[in-house]
C-alpha cells in the first residue's frame, strides 16, 4: 500500500508561501517528498541548501517543515545538530517542541546555550526549553541573555517561569549590584524580568498547550 505524502500548499504556512519562487516551491516539494523516507544523506543535504534553493528569510521554515517530513529520532536531531552550521543547528532548536515530545534533546539546548551566539541562544529558549529545561540552567540563560543583549522578549514562558521566582530575583539583584560597581549600564531587560518575579504580581496565564512550566524548584 503506498502513502501519499502532503503537497506543499497543506504543508507550507500561508505567510510564507506567497513568497517562494516557483523554482523553490518545486524543490521544496522534492525535498519534503523525500525526507518522508526518513533522515537520509539526501536529507541532510536539503538541510544544508535550504538557505539557497528558498532565500535566507525561508531557510528556517524550509529546514523546520523538512525535519518535521523526516520524523527524525533524537539519536538523529543529535547528529543533524553537531554535524550542522549555526543555521542547521538553529532549525534543529526550533524544531524540537515539534519532534520531540520529552526532554531526550535538552543535550541540545544546553549546548547552544554554552555559546555565544546570540541566534542559537535565542532559538534554545523556545517552548521546548520552557516546558523541560531544569530551573537552575534557566535562571542562568536569562542571566546570559541580559549579559549577551539577547532580548528576553524571545523567551518562551517567561513570564510563567519567572513568576515569583525568588532565587531568580537574587541572581538579577546580584547581577545589577556588580553592573552598577563597575560603572555599567542595567540592561532594561532586567527591570522587566525582575518585576516578573514579584510573587504578589498577578500570575501569568496557563501556556497556551496547557503545559505549565517545569523545573521551578530552587
Amino acid at each position: 500500500m503506498t502513502h501519499s505524502v502532503p503537497s506543499t500548499a497543506t504543508l507550507l504556512p500561508n505567510v510564507v508561501r506567497p513568497h517562494l519562487t516557483l523554482p523553490a516551491r518545486a524543490w521544496l516539494d522534492q525535498a519534503l517528498t523525500e525526507a518522508a523516507q526518513g533522515v537520509t544523506p539526501v536529507t541532510e543535504l536539503h538541510l544544508a541548501e535550504a538557505g539557497r534553493r528558498c532565500g535566507p528569510p525561508h531557510a528556517d521554515t524550509a529546514r523546520i517543515l523538512i525535519l518535521q517530513a523526516a520524523h527524525p529520532t533524537p539519536a538523529d536531531l543529535t547528529r543533524l545538530y553537531h554535524r550542522g552550521t549555526a543555521d542547521e543547528r538553529r532549525a534543529v532548536l526550533q524544531a524540537l517542541p515539534h519532534l520531540v515530545p520529552g526532554p531526550e534533546a535538552l543535550p541540545l539546548v544546553e549546548d547552544a546555550l554554552r555559546t555565544n551566539d546570540t541566534r542559537l541562544l535565542t532559538a534554545a529558549l523556545g517552548p521546548y526549553a520552557a516546558r523541560h529545561l531544569s530551573a537552575h540552567l534557566w535562571r542562568h540563560a536569562i542571566l546570559k541573555c541580559l549579559f549577551t543583549g539577547v532580548p528576553v522578549g524571545g523567551v518562551a514562558q517567561l513570564a510563567a517561569r519567572a513568576h515569583g521566582d525568588a532565587e531568580l530575583a537574587r541572581m538579577l539583584a546580584d547581577f545589577a549590584a556588580e553592573r552598577i560597581a563597575a560603572g555599567r549600564p542595567v540592561p532594561e531587560d532586567l527591570h522587566h524580568v525582575l518585576a516578573l518575579t514579584d510573587p504578589e504580581a498577578a500570575p501569568p496565564p496557563p501556556a497556551p498547550d496547557g503545559g505549565g512550566p517545569h523545573g521551578k524548584e530552587s
